[in-house]
């Protein structure tokens, strides 16, 4: 396989320099910004092309590392070039290959290739992938080949449908942004007890790691703490007294997914009370201020 990148930021420069290091040979760069091409070149031990055809008649394969929003811009620009028999590639977490609109009646196969992992850094970010599961989708003729391919890079693949792309880009953002959200929400509230921000950040740092930590080396039941495993309805209750009406519809919510991991952890327990609660002050008759929310 004989790999081009058109984009030479992050995603470009991370996958290069991973796929270089591991044997996949990269063509090199073509970007409206030469100089970043010519600097992801120098990265990766390939060349940068000036212009886009140039980079093509050297590679079967091309990733578009490019915002979303330019993907289907660029393949205006691609489709208008000999593609026949090529394999075109983006790396969006959201679209599917279907944005390639009319790409197999010009002999050429498209395809999604996602790494699951949040790539921050142009020069570091390659460091990590290895970790990196990649979901992979688009036409039937090469996904046998690009999932092989990454799979020799000692990555896990998943061939996911092109109908499930954003769903299982909401999974990523629950998983890595949501997760900021949950820590602004605690900083908030220790803020409120008279914690400074640095304070707050220092403190909830060790809570938050430790916990994510226990939960990547076991499972959700495993790292499953707290009122809601111990079905302490009393705690619960307070919480919510001292809770804001965003800070509850929030609180309430996510308790709720508590309680599914916990009856899976403990199975023989009773959760009744908390249950109840969670029933009430979500909608019940007498709590019309979060019905109107769920």
């Amino acid at each position: 396989m004989q790999i081009g990148f058109i984009g030479a930021g992050k995603v470009g420069f991370s996958l290069g320099k991973y796929f270089s290091l591991y044997g996949i040979n990269v063509t090199g760069y073509y970007s409206r910004n030469f100089e970043s091409a010519k600097s992801a070149a120098a990265f990766t031990n390939s060349l940068a092309f000036s212009n886009l055809k140039a980079l093509l008649d050297v590679s079967d394969t091309l990733f578009l590392t490019v915002p979303d929003g330019e993907i289907e811009i660029l393949w205006d620009d691609i489709k208008k070039l000999s593609i026949q028999n090529k394999k075109i590639c983006h790396c969006s977490g959201c679209l599917s290959a279907s944005v390639f609109d009319g790409i197999e009646a010009l002999g050429a196969f498209g395809y999604s290739v996602h790494p699951l992992y949040a790539i921050s850094s142009r020069m570091d970010s390659y460091k990590e992938l290895q970790r990196a599961v990649f979901t992979l989708e688009g036409s039937f003729f090469y996904l046998n080949e690009i999932k092989t391919m990454l799979e020799s890079l000692g990555n896990s693949v998943q061939i996911i449908s092109g109908e499930k792309k954003t769903l299982y880009h909401a999974a990523a953002v629950c998983a890595s942004n949501q997760m900021l959200a949950l820590a602004k929400m605690s900083q908030d509230l220790l803020i409120r007890c008279g914690f400074s921000d640095s304070l707050a950040q220092q403190a909830l740092n060790p809570l938050m790691l430790g916990n994510m930590e226990k939960l990547c080396a076991t499972s959700l039941k495993e790292a499953l703490t707290g009122p809601i495993e111990r079905g302490d309805a009393a705690t619960v209750l307070h919480h919510l007294d001292f809770l804001g009406e965003e800070e509850t519809m929030l609180y309430l919510i996510l308790s709720n997914k508590l309680l599914e991991i916990a009856r899976k952890k403990h199975p023989n327990r009773s959760y009744e009370k908390v249950e109840q609660l969670l029933s009430e002050k979500m909608g019940g008759k007498n709590n019309e201020k979060y019905s109107n929310h769920f």
